[in-house]
């Protein structure tokens, strides 16, 4: 009889490891993809639409130059002079890793846009659309 009992135990205890395994399900993370590539597609169609479609003026002498496929890991947008978009960026906005990590860095960077470009480049990275 005892080895019976043993058994049934066994089961008990197996069947209630599976129904708490159920229960604690991983939920899917909320929010946009978190990768580099995901992220600087969120921010190029954004700066591309608020910036530049938009007719923004402090962004009307430039053109958007992106530069989303690197072999690098870092996929990344350009702002360049819209007469000469071989010249030097004037912007460069990147994003790195899972969760990315983004960084801006050029001339702009040290004009009066900084503050506004930073404050757009983030919500955009984050998942907000919206132009301001």
């Amino acid at each position: 009889m005892r080895p019976r009992l043993a058994v049934k135990s066994v089961f008990s205890i197996a069947a209630a490891a599976l129904l708490l395994a159920a229960c604690q399900s991983k939920v899917p993370p909320s929010g946009p993809d978190r990768s580099a590539l995901s992220t600087m597609e969120r921010v190029a169609v954004a700066a591309n639409t608020c910036w530049f479609k938009s007719g923004d003026p402090a962004f009307a002498a430039y053109r958007l130059a992106p530069e989303l496929n690197s072999f690098s890991g870092r996929p990344r947008i350009l702002v360049v002079h819209k007469g000469s978009p071989e010249s030097r960026p004037l912007l460069v906005v990147q994003a790195e890793g899972n969760p990315s990590k983004m960084d801006a860095f050029g001339p702009m960077m040290q004009s009066p846009a900084s503050p506004r470009i930073v404050h757009d480049v983030t919500r955009w990275g984050s998942g907000n659309k919206s132009c301001s």
